[in-house]
């Protein structure tokens, strides 16, 4: 038995729900890691929660696991009229929209010559197009009640990864966006932000630690040990670390908060890359084998 979704309210003539918070919620990408964290966070923070995503069933599935009033909708953030619908779906649901999470991301990349015409509208459609296409679609009535638009981009909007171009310019691209939209739509009260997470273990990134496990011979807890090296965490994120700032930047506590980049990646940002090479080849083996701090 799937969760609920909009189609099975309008079927059933449902009458409007009411969140505890009056507050609704829309995430994008919402079927797994940042966005199925994301919207956990919320729907505990009393929100009614509409869950967006590609395929039917995680966002079926997390609706189940949430309970009324979360609402799975599947639709292609890509497509003008797949955004147009989910957010007129969602105000038909609840009745307005309080908060726009566009966390629908992919990570097909290549480097320019290796990638294709079709790869780089792939990503560029889904990653940055999608963002524009619910925002656009959503303005209306954040505006109407002086709502917020949260963006989640990565720190690879200015730290270029190898063989990563389109995914690359993608987040750079969210970021100004971002910066656009706090610009044009903060006089009517609109406060938009951007959260650029590094390394979070989720399936996307557990997939990129499997190339470098692969190449240092080693498992995926080592990888991850030895991408966050220079990290002063010396962790990955967790996707529920990425919801609690999104949360917060959701709440009235962060109504000064607008245009913000919020780089979310244990300080990685902020270390001179000399630093690896400075502590010798024979960190390494400790590197590898020493245990990450949980938080």
């Amino acid at each position: 038995m799937h969760g609920p979704t909009t189609e099975n309210y309008e079927s059933k003539g449902d009458v409007m729900s009411e969140p505890s918070s009056g507050r609704v919620a829309l995430v994008t990408g919402a079927g797994s890691g940042i966005g199925a964290a994301v919207s956990k966070r919320l729907a505990r923070h009393g929100f009614a929660v509409v869950l967006v995503g590609r395929r039917p069933e995680p966002i079926a599935d997390l609706a189940d696991q949430l309970g009324e009033p979360a609402i799975a909708l599947a639709a292609d953030v890509g497509s003008p009229d797949d955004a147009a619908r989910a957010i007129a779906a969602t105000v038909d649901r609840f009745g307005g929209l309080d908060v726009l999470v566009n966390g629908a991301g992919i990570a097909i990349s290549a480097a320019v010559a290796d990638d294709t015409p079709e790869g780089w509208d792939q990503v560029l459609r889904t990653n940055l197009t999608g963002a524009f296409l619910m925002a656009r679609a959503a303005l209306p009535h954040l505006i109407a009640r002086a709502g917020t638009i949260i963006n989640i981009a990565s720190t690879n909007a200015w730290q270029a990864g190898s063989g990563s171009a389109s995914y690359c310019a993608s987040k750079a691209g969210v970021v100004m966006l971002t910066r656009s939209l706090a610009v044009d739509y903060g006089p009517a009260g609109v406060r938009s932000n951007c959260v650029c997470p590094g390394w979070v273990r989720t399936a996307m990134a557990d997939r990129d630690m499997e190339t470098i496990a692969a190449a240092w011979a080693v498992d995926r807890d080592a990888a991850y040990r030895l991408a966050t090296a220079t990290n002063p965490l010396r962790r990955p994120a967790e996707p529920d670390d990425v919801a609690a700032l999104v949360a917060f930047l959701a709440s009235p506590d962060a109504r000064y908060i607008n245009g913000a980049t919020i780089p979310l990646d244990g300080g990685a940002h902020i270390v001179d890359d000399s630093y690896a090479a400075s502590q010798g080849p024979m960190a390494l083996p400790d590197l590898i084998t020493t245990p990450q701090p949980r938080p």
